[in-house]
């Protein structure tokens, strides 16, 4: 199969067999025209393919796929990583990702759907072939269903067809926009933000010492929110109300901007280039944070922040 911009599958499966089924012939196909392939899934599954390959499985680039970006801007930057190390869009190459669901909270849900949806529009124009396998073991059955909403076509084994309910991705994005983020507590620490970053990171700074963040989390926390307030600030936005607090064991804050407007729904998840864009601060901000929330809101429009409180453990 030719890819000429970005194709994007989806392959339900129910048993080991019909996980092979599409995923061996798709690889084997991708080795047959020297076009590079990763496989990110389930060990299980690695095990499996592995296996199947025999010693073609040495060729295949592979990966867990829950250590293969832990949040959905992490997930689509390893993948540009991966692409650009294979020489970019100078060639063919295809993608066997699955991800994984158990465990998540719905928020993470919601993050996964959406970006499932967003890899039409940020991976476009890259060249890759990419499926992502759902298992109706272990997916729960709307997801499964839903998958047919953020994929344009689906596998079967060796047969593809086109998808039944595929919906734009801008669209899917708003449905899943669509609830209102709640409003700060009267307590959160405020800052009126007038275009000067040298006072906000002396605020954000503080806010994180208030909040029990020090070290590297410190920084990053100063960071993201300075990234954010300097795209306000580059889109033409005056001035912004900046608010702080803590909630459920994370630092939350709130850059609300007056008359603004989101804008794309995928700001942030492609990566900064050289020349510079609009939404490369963005992503700097949405690789540290646990989420990034961008709605309008009360006349403007918000950028939330959502970081890993003081208390959140990491192993390393």
């Amino acid at each position: 199969m030719a890819v000429q911009s970005f194709t994007h599958h989806t392959c339900v499966y129910g048993s080991d067999e019909e996980f092979l089924a599409m995923a061996v012939p798709f690889v084997e196909g991708a080795l047959e025209r020297s076009e590079p392939v990763l496989v990110t899934t389930t060990s299980h599954n690695l095990d499996l393919l592995g296996t199947a390959l025999g010693p073609a499985a040495g060729r295949v680039d592979r990966a867990e796929s829950l250590y293969f970006g832990r949040r959905p801007p992490q997930r689509v930057a390893a993948f540009h990583r991966w692409w650009r190390r294979q020489g970019g869009d100078a060639r063919n190459a295809r993608i066997l990702a699955e991800p994984i669901w158990p465990g998540k909270s719905a928020r993470e849900v919601l993050a996964w759907r959406r970006m499932e949806s967003g890899l039409n529009t940020v991976l476009d124009g890259t060249g890759i072939w990419m499926i992502c396998p759902y298992d109706t073991r272990s997916a729960p059955a709307e997801i499964v269903a839903e998958s047919l909403c953020t994929h344009p076509g689906r596998v079967d084994g060796t047969e593809i067809a086109p998808t039944d309910g595929y919906v734009d991705p801008h669209e899917f994005a708003g449905r899943c926009d669509a609830a209102p983020l709640d409003p700060p507590p009267a307590d959160a620490a405020a800052f009126g933000f007038d275009g000067g970053l040298r006072p906000l990171r002396r605020f954000a700074a503080a806010r994180a010492a208030a909040h029990g963040l020090a070290g590297e989390r410190a920084s990053l926390f100063v960071m993201a929110l300075s990234e954010v307030a300097a795209h306000v600030r580059d889109v033409g936005a005056g001035k912004a109300a900046v608010r702080v607090w803590e909630q459920g064991g994370s630092v939350v804050c709130d850059v609300h901007v007056p008359g603004g407007r989101p804008g794309d729904p995928f700001l942030g998840f492609r990566p900064p280039t050289l020349d510079g864009r609009p939404g490369d601060g963005l992503w700097l901000a949405r690789q540290v944070c646990e989420f990034v929330d961008i709605r309008p809101s009360a006349g403007g429009c918000t950028y939330r922040l959502q970081v890993a409180g003081a208390r959140f453990v990491e192993s390393s």
